[in-house]
């Protein structure tokens, strides 16, 4: 990114940066513990159809039928959605530092994520992020996800953003080197402060004058 120009974009994951995974394979351990489930089966299932959950093809409810309820349980569905979306909590830092870049410096905003319907839509409504995000390209929204190259430059058109002054956070080093093979500058997150000094660098920090 050239030192002249002034970023206008910032991007940014959701899971491992502005909130937890929510249902990860740590999530998905406890649950087999909880629910007195196989984990070995539990993430065998899992892993065969989840990337389907995550483009939109099926619905929660159609996961979770081939994760779980393909055989009778003695909890429902509801407890068990209940649990999964427990697992979803805030980063508060990392919400607060996007919301004050956004608007010191009058950025567009816009998650690029992998995320089913239902839990997304979930994590957007009770967390909020569409107070401060402009543009949630959803890998169940455009039906194709992370790491293939086609959701960044979908999210790229949508914005309708410069890639040399747009930025992108995300906590897997893959899904930031493909992001900065397209042009854009890459941020792999590691925790608040360490993103914070990156951004600053970049010439977006709370501390200075715009």
């Amino acid at each position: 990114m050239s030192p002249q120009k002034k970023i206008t974009t910032l991007f940014t994951d959701i899971g491992g940066v502005l909130l937890t995974n929510g249902w990860d394979r740590h999530a998905r351990a406890e649950a087999a513990q909880l629910f007195n489930l196989d984990l070995r089966e539990l993430d065998e299932r899992h892993h065969l159809t989840f990337d389907t959950y995550e483009v939109g093809k099926i619905t929660l409810d159609e996961y979770l039928e081939r994760l779980v309820f393909y055989e009778e349980r003695n909890f429902s569905k509801e407890d068990f959605k209940g649990f999964m979306v427990s697992k979803s909590l805030p980063y508060p830092e990392m919400i607060r530092l996007i919301c004050d870049l956004k608007q010191k410096y009058k950025l567009k905003v816009a998650v690029i994520s992998n995320e089913g319907r239902e839990l997304n839509e979930y994590r957007i409504n009770t967390f909020r992020l569409n107070e401060f995000i402009d543009f949630f390209i959803s890998s169940s929204f455009v039906h194709f996800r992370k790491p293939d190259a086609d959701i960044f430059k979908v999210a790229i058109d949508i914005s309708q953003s410069d890639i040399e002054t747009s930025i992108y956070i995300d906590d897997r080093m893959l899904f930031v080197q493909i992001a900065e093979s397209l042009g854009l500058t890459g941020i792999c997150h590691t925790d608040y402060e360490d993103t914070k000094a990156k951004l600053a660098a970049l010439g977006l920090s709370v501390d200075a004058e715009p």
